[in-house]
């Protein structure tokens, strides 16, 4: 059966590189993309950069969202961090143009996205994640919320990345004033009971029979790991492996393999982790379908700690989305 994909092995491989957006995360992106570019073996492919400005413009061209209608490329990288990049909408373009894209799909992306959707399903899963309320922007009740959950809490635009728009607050003031700020990125917003603990992040890797990454610690030089310690201070300490002993480390990754599994990802996701200090508990804080490339991100570095390289991690991920592609072209979706 001809699927249709160029698998000519004397012939370079087409990846699309797409990166920029109309998200926060712009510029973490430009730097994810630059990263991957580096690694990419030039003997082995040929990189084609589809750049999006922050107005959503697309250089030199846009993807055609169609069948057959973007004859140059084999397979597309996407490396859009956050909104209109990480939450379903261009998964569901490259769907449209029938083209294999490494990392999880319109579904997965989409849920993962979206914090109380991504709650709702972790918990009809029977996997723990700390206790919530979601409010409408339009319709905010701080008493609602202090009736619900304790002090400290965490408010959290429900769509949104790298800890853009999230505060930690510790009365009811705070929450009025944080509840506002999170308002300004979306009309959906998520309240957390704080965790006083310990952060972690594990990698997972595969399409049908993923794979957990050692994990590593974040131990963050502000009161959270937010967006400045994320990218702009470089004070953010990391542990990796993370000092945790053998049945903690099997358990992060068991949950990190069940998350990926019960959202429906395939090809890459970065889970994340609270430990509360009280407790010991292990809590799912979220997953993230198009984590960070960078040169200080953490899944490549999980990656080459668990022994596979960043060049190498690179064309497993490639593979993985050729290996989709082709068992989606085998199935029908019309009547015979």
């Amino acid at each position: 059966m001809d699927l249709g994909l160029h698998l000519n092995p004397l012939m370079k491989l087409r990846v699309a590189v797409v990166y920029g957006g109309r998200s926060g995360e712009h510029e973490i992106s430009l730097r994810s993309a630059q990263s991957i570019r580096k690694a990419l073996d030039p003997e082995r492919y040929k990189v084609i950069d589809y750049f999006i400005s922050n107005e959503g413009k697309w250089r030199p061209r846009p993807i055609v969202p169609e069948p057959h209608g973007n004859p140059e490329i084999d397979v597309v990288f996407p490396v859009l961090h956050g909104t209109f990049g990480e939450d379903g909408t261009m998964q569901g373009l490259l769907e449209l143009a029938d083209l294999a894209y490494v990392g999880p799909g319109v579904l997965a992306s989409s849920v993962a996205m979206d914090k109380a959707v991504f709650k709702r399903v972790m918990r009809e899963s029977g996997l723990p994640v700390v206790e919530s309320v979601t409010m409408r922007a339009d319709k905010l009740d701080p008493a609602a919320a202090i009736a619900a959950l304790p002090f400290p809490m965490f408010v959290k635009p429900a769509n949104l990345g790298s800890s853009v728009g999230i505060s930690k607050v510790k009365d009811a003031a705070g929450l009025e004033i944080a509840l506002a700020e999170a308002a300004k990125y979306d009309d959906k917003i998520v309240i957390e009971r704080g965790i006083e603990g310990r952060e972690f992040e594990c990698a997972v890797l595969g399409n049908l029979d993923p794979i957990a990454s050692t994990p590593c610690e974040i131990l963050p030089s502000r009161e959270f790991y937010d967006y400045d310690d994320k990218y702009l201070l470089d004070a953010a300490r990391i542990e990796l492996p993370a000092k945790l002993d053998a049945p903690q480390t099997a358990e992060m990754q068991r949950l990190a393999i069940e998350c990926f599994r019960a959202t429906g990802c395939e090809g890459m996701s970065r889970v994340d982790f609270l430990m509360e200090r009280a407790t010991g508990k292990l809590y799912i804080n979220e997953i993230n379908t198009i984590p960070g490339f960078t040169s200080i991100s953490m899944y490549p570095k999980m990656w080459e700690y668990s022994g596979i390289p960043y060049p190498t991690l690179l064309n497993r991920l490639i593979e993985l989305a050729m290996e989709r592609q082709m068992r989606r072209r085998a199935l029908r979706f019309t009547r015979e």
